[in-house]
């Protein structure tokens, strides 16, 4: 697993931890690391696709594009009104087990976010992650191609860039 998985699941936790108790927010996220140290992160709810599929076609062309060596998504998990969780998971391109990080979150009687527990981190099968396949190579049609690279363009904007350093 390289490097860059690791730090990008602690620097998660911490992402997440900040923005639920210090914003009151859970946004959906996605980020990726590529070989040079790049971070890209941004919104998932950004995106302006309505099917599932077409999100991860457009993620899996980041992915691509940027040559990422590693990417993680994570959103708010609601099991019952009182039983909420923040989750992630990190993929690495050249590992078979991806990282998977949870932690409860806990809110008040007006809802928002007030604790979060520690994130426990579990090992297991990449394969197993339903947006696990990213790094797989994708056909696209040119038009497909033109979108994305406008929709990427568009999004430059709202997308958090930095160097993680090497």
């Amino acid at each position: 697993m390289h490097l860059f998985s690791e730090n990008l699941a602690v620097e998660i936790s911490s992402y997440y931890r900040n923005l639920a108790l210090g914003h009151g927010v859970v946004p959906k996220v996605f980020t990726l690391v590529n070989g040079e140290g790049d971070q890209y992160l941004f919104f998932i709810d950004d995106l302006p696709f309505e099917k599932e599929g077409e999100k991860n076609q457009f993620l899996a062309y980041i992915v691509q594009q940027h040559d990422a060596v590693c990417y993680a998504r994570g959103t708010l998990v609601i099991v019952e009104k009182n039983q909420q969780y923040i989750e992630f998971a990190v993929i690495d391109r050249d590992d078979a087990e991806a990282i998977v990080c949870s932690a409860q979150l806990t809110r008040d009687m007006d809802d928002k976010p007030i604790g979060l527990g520690e994130f426990e981190k579990t090992l297991v099968k990449k394969s197993s992650i339903i947006f696990g396949g990213l790094f797989a190579p994708i056909q696209l049609s040119e038009e497909k191609t033109e979108d994305f690279e406008s929709l990427w363009l568009e999004m430059k904007a709202k997308i958090l860039h930095r160097s993680m350093g090497l």
